[in-house]
């Protein structure tokens, strides 16, 4: 994958990345990505984080699925590991999920990938 972006790859259809800007989204679309999982609460970086409304409006533009839900970077509860389960199921892959670091997406990936 030759990008600037910060994507790391968990699993086949299943990558992660630090917080994205509304101008990525059509860079992930040339890349092959289909869906976008913002897994950062707005303006947990402060003020000059983008809006996941402003990321949202871009990946629409860009003719990607997206979808927003927001975990803690500390703890993920079963419910948010449930709908992580659920919006994994549903998206056309190959998804992108990003949040500060990329760590937490990673984790909540796992966490909803486990076999039960």
């Amino acid at each position: 994958m030759n990008t600037s972006l910060p994507i790391r790859q968990v699993a086949a259809d299943f990558c992660v990345a630090a917080q994205l800007t509304p101008e990525a989204m059509a860079e992930l679309a040339a890349l092959g990505f289909r869906s976008v999982i913002n897994n950062r609460p707005d303006f947990e970086g402060g003020p000059d984080q983008p809006t996941n409304a402003s990321v949202q409006a871009a990946a629409a533009a860009a003719g990607l699925e997206y979808r927003y839900l927001p975990v803690s970077g500390a703890y993920q509860s079963p419910e948010e590991i449930a709908a992580m389960a659920q919006l994994l199921q549903e998206l056309p892959a190959p998804v992108l999920a990003f949040c500060r670091s990329g760590a937490r997406s990673t984790r909540l990936f796992l966490s909803a990938t486990q076999p039960g």
